[in-house]
């Protein structure tokens, strides 16, 4: 889902930069450590993208999650949250973020696994 919007969206950053730069500096601040950590704030994230059924969010935040260090079941019960907020939309896009999260996940535990073989291979 990323990928198919990433042209277009460079696009129009070119176009309105002061917007996009306004956008990622309240991206930053509202995901920063604080009396939340980053790693609940981007569950909370989560469950909202499944609440707005963006999937867009919901690939962002996936990864933002797994970045984080989420756990597969904080995942799930940040989404169950979802589902209660949400009803019945949810439950479709709740299984879809669950899937992200799951793929970002995946990618991060092998690049960490090749990171792992290469360490072995060069340090005695």
């Amino acid at each position: 889902m990323r990928d198919e919007v990433r042209d277009l969206g460079r696009q129009l950053r070119r176009a309105i930069p002061a917007v996009y730069r306004g956008y990622a500096a309240l991206h930053d601040a509202a995901l920063r450590d604080g009396a939340l950590d980053g790693r609940t704030k981007e569950l909370i994230a989560l469950a909202i993208a499944v609440t707005r059924e963006c999937d867009g969010c919901i690939a962002a935040h996936a990864q933002g999650a797994s970045g984080q260090g989420a756990s597969e079941a904080q995942v799930a019960e940040a989404i169950g949250v979802a589902i209660l907020m949400n009803g019945g939309p949810a439950t479709v896009y709740g299984p879809r973020a669950f899937d992200a999260f799951r793929e970002f996940a995946a990618a991060a535990s092998d690049s960490g696994q090749d990171r792992a073989a290469a360490d072995l291979t060069t340090h005695p």
